[in-house]
């Protein structure tokens, strides 16, 4: 019986038909354990209107969400993504598997099914056999696997697909994803669980593909009472970018702008064409956060929440990101730094918990010291997330395995029984799990807000030759992007339009989701019209506002009140380009070495996670043994607290050591005990030569 939904312009679920029969699938329809859809005849008809007409808004839709068990909230013991090989499962390998994780330390794991290993040896005659994708035989084995983690308190995830962009053999040609160059062109599907057969990835910018393929993904997945909470995990935008393209792109946008793109997409990435591009950008960035609000709607759907990983995908990300339930970052693949972007988004959003897919490609891609693993490193890495607002790390990661065997997976850290880290697995998780927990407390705190420069990513277009990767291109990733120094001391987050939008002006300050600022910090060659008049609108308010340049309006057109708005912003008194000047306050904290640290506040009380010095600035990749240190660093910190109550202490970095630290009512810091010394690591250097992910 055919089924679709019916879905807003922004992505959000109105109503779902199965064939003639309308149905309505409650907030959690499976807290009851039930995975059939309600159908009924007339007296059903009657309910269904009912309940779209008087449904409740979308503000108690999200409390009754966020009441639901969040498995990141259950415990911080680090989870792991957890790779099936299409083969045929058993029952005894899920509990081999799972049991030997709750022994290490581990508190969940997120199931990602894989292509069959015959498929590195590129072999499309021999078809290893498995249980078929999405069939019953497929459910029971992946509801066994969340019945038995549940039975031994370990959290179940599942990924919403087979790799990383959505699709399977099932998704019909004229829903697969294109470009607006070449019509014939659709981007298939060749690495699935289906392998060797091929399908095609869906149209990530057309609601009704994805509609399709989530039914057919909820029906198959199974629903299981949990006390853990579950979600469905959407990976990393690994959908083909360029002249991205969807059936009414060019009419919708000539409705919206004016004018037609379709005769510039052959050229919308030269420089003539800043502003058409920033068009362009424009909407692709709306279709694509449609997608990720109809994934979290579809998650609510099956009773989860939506983790996701928004990066690298073609929108205005922290908007992407606001719009999850549990934002995801990832290193090394991104920089630690990175991460501030996804916390800051999820500060204001008011979602608690930000995780991290972890150690991916840690020395680089791929097969580079594979089962050689060092903790010291893996550490190095893991406290540089802590200190950029991750508080939950999701290894990179575990294969299951038939009982004594350990297969390696070529891309990642080995997380297994033979491998190198497995000597040090308890200790480390454990000192993972104290960290995340301390970072879960209260809220982020906030001082001054950041305007990402969305719309100088966009207008730029391609990023230098040198700053390419063979998987990334585009300025709108927003891979290198970092807070200004001179805030370093305030700890500031990033902002954008949309949430300037969503923010409220009260007692001086402007408040959006978890976080309030007392103060705006703008740095951008271009700002858009709808920006400026809301810092324009705050700045009449008394927000200290600093201005370091003149921007310019991004867009082929050009409004004309925008040099009158930005002339009356700029000749405010609480406006300059010198942030002293409007932001005299002392910093939070005051130091004098440079290390990254994030800060939690729960009611009166401070806790702030300060990284090793050597955790700052990683980048993509670290060498073996670059954790490497024989010194211990010494410093002073003072922190400046509400009312200008000041608290200053001794920092003392031991070898690998970072600090967690406890400011209470009275002022005082208590340092809180997170001592974790791994093995001394082997320093090997890399060897000049052409790396496997550079761009000519």
């Amino acid at each position: 019986m055919s089924s679709s939904h019916v879905f807003q312009s922004d992505g959000r679920l109105l109503v779902g038909f199965t064939g003639i029969f309308p149905y309505v699938r409650l907030n959690s329809p499976f807290d009851k354990h039930s995975h059939a859809i309600m159908k009924r005849s007339i007296p059903f008809l009657v309910f269904a209107i009912l309940t779209i007409l008087f449904a409740p808004g979308e503000a108690s839709a999200q409390q009754r969400v966020r009441s639901r068990p969040n498995p990141f909230l259950s415990t911080s013991k680090p989870f792991t993504r957890w790779w099936w090989f299409a083969s045929v499962i058993t029952e005894k390998d899920v509990r081999s598997d799972l049991n030997w994780l709750k022994e290490n330390g581990f508190g969940g794991v997120e199931v990602a099914w894989m292509y069959p290993l015959n498929r590195r040896q590129n072999d499309t005659v021999h078809y290893t056999p498995r249980q078929e994708w999405l069939s019953p035989q497929w459910t029971a084995i992946v509801g066994f696997a969340k019945r038995y983690a549940d039975s031994i308190g370990l959290g179940c995830d599942y990924t919403f697909g087979s790799l990383w962009p959505f699709g399977d053999t099932q998704v019909p040609r004229e829903e697969a994803t294109r470009n607006s160059t070449d019509t014939a062109w659709r981007q298939d599907m060749t690495a699935s669980w289906e392998y060797p057969k091929t399908g095609y990835i869906i149209d990530h910018l057309m609601p009704k593909a994805f509609a399709h393929y989530a039914d057919r993904m909820l029906r198959a997945l199974p629903h299981v009472r949990s006390s853990i909470g579950t979600a469905y995990f959407c990976d990393s935008w690994e959908v083909e970018s360029r002249q991205l393209w969807t059936p009414g792109f060019d009419d919708d946008f000539q409705k919206r702008f004016g004018y037609s793109i379709q005769p510039l997409m052959d050229s919308i990435y030269s420089k003539r064409y800043g502003d058409e591009r920033y068009d362009y950008m424009k909407l692709v960035s709306e279709k694509t956060i449609g997608f990720y609000r109809q994934f979290t709607a579809i998650a609510h759907e099956g009773g989860a929440l939506a983790r996701v990983q928004c990066a690298g995908a073609p929108c205005d990300i922290m908007s992407a990101y606001a719009s999850v339930d549990i934002p995801e970052t990832e290193a090394m693949l991104y920089e630690p730094e990175y991460s501030k972007i996804v916390a800051s988004a999820a500060a204001l959003s008011g979602r608690k918990i930000v995780t991290s897919e972890t150690f991916t490609c840690l020395y680089g891609w791929p097969r580079i010291h594979h089962r050689e693993e060092q903790t010291a490193d893996l550490k190095l890495v893991a406290d540089a997330l802590f200190a950029n607002g991750v508080n939950h790390v999701i290894w990179h990661g575990k294969p299951l395995n038939p009982a004594g065997t350990d297969t390696v997976i070529s891309y990642t850290v080995h997380v297994g029984p033979s491998g190198s880290l497995a000597p040090e697995l308890p200790q480390f998780n454990a000192y993972m799990e104290k960290v995340s927990s301390a970072m879960k407390r209260g809220k982020t705190y906030s001082d001054v807000a950041v305007y990402l420069p969305t719309e100088d990513a966009w207008t730029a277009g391609e990023l230098p030759k040198e700053k390419q990767l063979i998987w990334s291109w585009g300025e709108y990733e927003m891979r290198y992007i970092y807070t200004p120094q001179e805030l370093k001391g305030y700890h500031p987050l990033w902002i954008n339009g949309d949430l300037l939008q969503k923010a409220e002006y009260r007692n001086g300050l402007i408040l959006v989701g978890d976080a309030k600022f007392s103060s705006l910090y703008v740095d951008v060659k271009y700002l858009d019209r709808s920006s400026l008049k809301r810092i324009l609108e705050f700045a009449h308010k008394g927000l200290p506002i600093c201005l370091k340049q003149d921007p310019s309006e991004p867009g082929k057109t050009k409004t004309p009140e925008y040099g009158n708005m930005f002339s009356s912003l700029k000749n405010m008194k609480n406006v300059s380009a010198t942030f002293a000047e409007v932001h005299p306050q002392k910093p939070f904290v005051t130091v004098k070495i440079d290390a990254d640290y994030w800060c939690r506040k729960d009611g009166g009380e401070y806790y702030v996670f300060i990284a090793n010095p050597k955790s700052r600035k990683l980048k993509y990749p670290i060498t073996y043994g670059q954790s490497f240190t024989v010194d211990t660093v010494r410093t002073e910190a003072t922190f400046t607290l509400e009312h200008g109550k000041r608290a200053t202490t001794r920092l003392e970095f031991k070898p690998y050591q970072s600090l967690l630290l406890k400011i209470n009512t009275k002022g005082e810091i208590v340092p809180i005990d997170i001592s974790f010394v791994p093995k001394t690591p082997i320093v090997k250097v890399r060897e000049k030569r052409k790396e496997a992910w550079e761009v000519e």
